[in-house]
């Protein structure tokens, strides 16, 4: 915007609020709610709703171990775990484990998304712990540690509307965090996403969902009323659904296509939330509809990567049916669309089916392209996004009666 130059500091965000008249803030980031922008807007910006959680709200998500506290003592699954302050007290801790008993090693407060490691020996969790609270390799956020035992089974990724009373879970999303296929090469920020996830199924949706809105609800208890999105991390393990962390913003690539399957009116939801009346909206989703997307990111993201390629292709992405292109490292220069980032675009398809979705995605990413001074491509994508939920195989048992069974229904209902 005119005159803020980048800025995303409180005090900037809220002379744009008076200046434009805006009627409503949505908080996108996780440092502006932890800095207690919303605080903030409720001084000096009376008039504005604001949809994010107060600064006590984004605790769930500022404080791992504040999170972890928090579950436990409301009963709501997640891995065994200590908190440590002291790094020898999280060594003494860690010896005293059986050799087998791998555990997950997590910085506390804020860390880009990076403070978090999966070493798989004892050895390699006391190196963790010191390089997390010895070597302070996250700062600040690492003055607190988080050693919880690791789980197994697959993740996904759970948004929910929250008013402060309740809350109201959107389709199940799970994305790809490797940057190369089949989940190799360097941990990414995301490199693409599905939705709704088939792992999620509808009572496991429901479990969660019972797990979000009690969380909303000991929250208002507490007197600390969360009110925006709550992102929670899940590990479906063979035992039931159990949170990994909290999140009090959207995530990046599962917003885009969690969203894009909205039905609702999303500004509707969103005064709702400020309200504190979401139960008296119907919040719908679309039936029969699948949405996926591929991240393009700059070649050698995410480590070293070029800027300033000229972006092609981008009316003919756009103008494939049920495809939209969302951006996110990108800058305009004059007429031309140029890369300024590591993860610059994100492609979504819709489809009655993830297959379809899919289809639609990559035949866009297809038509892109970035290209360098000298006329080189240097964009790069993965191909094998969800290619897990569209190929896994399914056995179906038919109990047949002594009087016999017809499998020729059963058989063309599956072919269908």
């Amino acid at each position: 915007a005119e005159g803020v130059n980048g800025k995303q500091d409180n005090a900037t965000v809220i002379s744009l609020v008076k200046r434009v008249g805006a009627h409503m803030v949505v908080v996108g980031p996780e440092a502006p709610l932890v800095d207690g922008l919303v605080d903030e807007l409720a001084s000096e910006c009376p008039g504005v709703r604001a949809f994010g959680p107060t600064k006590a709200g984004a605790m769930l998500e500022a404080s791992k171990a504040f999170t972890k506290d928090f579950l436990q003592e409301h009963g709501i699954p997640t891995a065994k775990y200590r908190n440590f302050t002291d790094a020898a007290e999280a060594i003494a801790y860690v010896e005293s484990l059986d050799e087998n008993d791998r555990q997950v090693v997590k910085a506390s407060g804020l860390a880009a998304g990076k403070g978090v490691l999966l070493p798989s020996t004892k050895a390699e969790t006391i190196a963790a712990v010191k390089e997390i609270m010895s070597d302070k390799a996250f700062g600040a956020a690492g003055d607190t540690c988080v050693i919880e035992s690791f789980m197994t089974g697959p993740e996904a990724s759970c948004l929910a509307f929250c008013d402060g009373k309740t809350a109201v879970l959107m389709p199940a999303a799970q994305d790809h965090k490797r940057a190369l296929d089949n989940d190799e090469g360097l941990n990414t920020g995301g490199m693409g996403a599905y939705s709704p996830a088939p792992c999620v199924t509808p009572d496991i949706q429901k479990e969660i969902e019972a797990m979000c809105i009690k969380t909303v609800e000991k929250m208002a208890e507490r007197g600390t009323p969360y009110v925006g999105v709550l992102y929670a991390g899940m590990m479906l393990t063979p035992n039931g659904p159990s949170m990994l962390e909290y999140n009090c913003r959207f995530g990046d690539p599962e917003t885009q296509v969690v969203l894009p399957l909205l039905e609702t009116d999303l500004y509707e939801v969103f005064v709702a939330c400020c309200d504190g009346n979401l139960d008296s909206v119907d919040v719908r989703f679309k039936e029969n509809t699948s949405a996926a997307t591929v991240v393009c990111a700059a070649k050698g993201y995410p480590e070293k990567y070029p800027k300033g390629m000229e972006i092609t292709g981008l009316p003919d992405a756009n103008a494939i049916a049920g495809v939209k292109v969302y951006h996110a490292g990108t800058k305009l220069d004059g007429e031309v669309s140029r890369c300024s980032g590591g993860r610059v675009l994100a492609v979504t398809g819709m489809g009655s089916n993830l297959k379809e979705a899919l289809e639609a995605s990559y035949k866009a990413v297809g038509k892109l392209n970035f290209v360098g001074e000298n006329g080189e491509g240097l964009m790069h994508n993965r191909t094998d996004i969800a290619k897990g939920a569209i190929s896994k195989k399914l056995r179906i048992g038919v109990l047949g009666s002594t009087r016999g069974t017809a499998l020729i229904p059963v058989i063309e209902a599956c072919s269908s």
